[in-house]
C-alpha cells in the first residue's frame, strides 16, 4: 500500500483513501522494479519480458504494481507493461 492508495484485496486489513483492483498485465521486456518512483530509487529485483505483473496505478509514465513471482510492489517503467 501507499499512503494514497492500496490493493482492494487489504480493504479489510488498511485503511487507505483509494483502493484499486489489481488488474494481470505481463512485461513486454526486462524491466527493473524499483522501491520508488524515479530512476535513482533503489532496485529490488530486475524481471524478465513475460513475467506476471499486477497493475494498481499509472501515473506520468510510471506504473506500480505487484511482481507476482518474487511478490514484491514497486514502481517500473509503464511502457514495459502489456496492455
Amino acid at each position: 500500500m501507499r499512503p494514497d492508495i492500496a490493493d482492494v484485496r487489504l480493504a479489510d486489513q488498511v485503511f487507505a483513501p483509494h483502493y484499486a483492483a489489481p488488474v494481470r498485465r505481463t512485461l513486454r521486456a526486462d524491466a527493473a522494479l524499483r522501491e520508488g518512483r524515479d530512476d535513482a530509487a533503489p532496485v529490488m529485483v530486475e524481471l524478465r519480458a513475460g513475467d506476471a505483473f499486477d497493475l494498481l496505478d499509472v501515473t506520468g509514465g510510471v506504473a506500480w504494481g505487484i511482481a507476482i513471482g518474487p511478490g514484491l510492489v514497486g514502481y517500473l517503467d509503464a511502457a514495459l507493461v502489456a496492455a
